[in-house]
């Protein structure tokens, strides 16, 4: 292909061979279609390991003690020159920016996956944000909110005279990896979700724990994941003697085929983008109990595919619970048909393509 680019994808994301989620099959696909449209794209990651999911990739990794961003302007100059970059979890507008556009301007393209506050932003991070638009803003060609929520937080946060260059591309899966719940599992929860404070995962324990206890030991609580607040979340659980329904899974890459044995996934995030849990678990046909904060209600309608209750609150978030063990409230409809028709892993590689100044 005559007009085939050199692009660069910089991504702040470990590669993991326990956790192959959402984003790692966006990227294998992703770089497929590239190849396929007779690309050359180079892929750098912030860190983890190679291994054979990302074989075909022309792939580098940053060190333990050097962020992506040093990594990549580094290896920028040192190798050809790029007619494109993208960039996905990186802090926006910032002067890794100009610094990258400085080599050979390229067309810049940055993917803000990047959750907010949920009371937004104090006034001097509000203040330091508008600065940023300012002085950066002009460095980056185009925009890209995995959600309606993220590209209005781009405006609000950088300047609403970005908006000419910024798009909305949701976050897609690949359907036909997830296995479809066709039985009640009645009790039996899962999440699936970094273990930050920021995820709420404590105010779940808080909820479990002021359930009437005859409803309490009917229920089992899956949690796949790792993160900081691991310890201090089994701490609680052995606190309040709840190790018969909550068990820690850590990291699986075999979610896909998990989360039909669950009745519900439950997520009380504190902050979101768009969710890629969610659309696993809808696709596995396993409604969500979660909060309206980022692009939440762009997907859950409430009593339709999920439930929803307000992030922080416990006494909410233990009625719901209550409400469906005891079957006053039901989801008896299938909700995985809303995310094969529209949130498919084709569709969001099929708009990232669409993106790029070449095509």
């Amino acid at each position: 292909m005559s007009n085939g680019k050199n692009i660069a994808v910089i991504c702040n994301y470990e590669l993991k061979q326990d956790r192959i989620g959402g984003m790692d099959r966006f990227y294998k696909a992703y770089n497929e279609e590239l190849l396929q449209k007779g690309h050359k794209p180079t892929w750098i990651f912030s860190g983890g390991e190679r291994f054979d999911f990302y074989l075909g990739f022309d792939l580098y990794l940053a060190g333990q003690q050097e962020s992506v961003e040093d990594f990549a302007l580094n290896f920028l100059k040192e190798n050809e020159s790029f007619n494109i970059i993208v960039t996905h979890f990186l802090a926006l507008c910032t002067s890794f920016y100009k610094e990258l556009k400085s080599n050979n301007q390229p067309y810049i393209i940055a993917v803000d996956h990047n959750p907010r506050p949920l009371h937004g932003f104090p006034l001097k991070k509000r203040i330091k944000n508008k600065l940023k638009g300012r002085l950066y803003s002009q460095y980056i060609d185009c925009f890209v909110g995995v959600s309606q929520y993220t590209a209005d937080c781009l405006l609000q946060d950088y300047g609403s005279n970005l908006r000419r260059k910024t798009e909305v591309v949701y976050n897609g899966i690949d359907t036909s990896a997830y296995l479809k719940r066709t039985e009640e599992n009645r009790g039996k929860f899962i999440v699936a979700s970094h273990l930050r404070e920021s995820k709420g995962i404590q105010d779940l324990i808080e909820a479990v724990r002021f359930l009437p206890e005859a409803i309490r030991n009917m229920i089992q609580i899956d949690v796949f994941g790792e993160g900081p607040l691991e310890k201090d979340l089994k701490k609680l659980v052995a606190v309040y003697e709840l190790q018969h329904q909550f068990s820690f899974k850590g990291s699986s890459p075999e979610l896909p085929e998990l989360f039909r044995n669950y009745s519900y996934m439950l997520q009380p995030t504190y902050m979101e983008c768009f969710s890629l849990s969610i659309l696993e678990s809808l696709a596995a046909n396993v409604p969500v109990i979660t909060t309206p904060v980022g692009g939440n209600p762009e997907i859950i309608s409430h009593g339709k595919n999920g439930y929803i209750f307000q992030a922080g609150n416990i006494e909410g978030l233990r009625e719901l619970l209550q409400k469906v063990m005891n079957k006053e409230i039901t989801i008896s409809q299938d909700v995985n048909g809303l995310i094969e028709k529209e949130y498919s892993l084709d569709q969001m590689v099929a708009n990232h393509i669409k993106l790029l100044p070449c095509t």
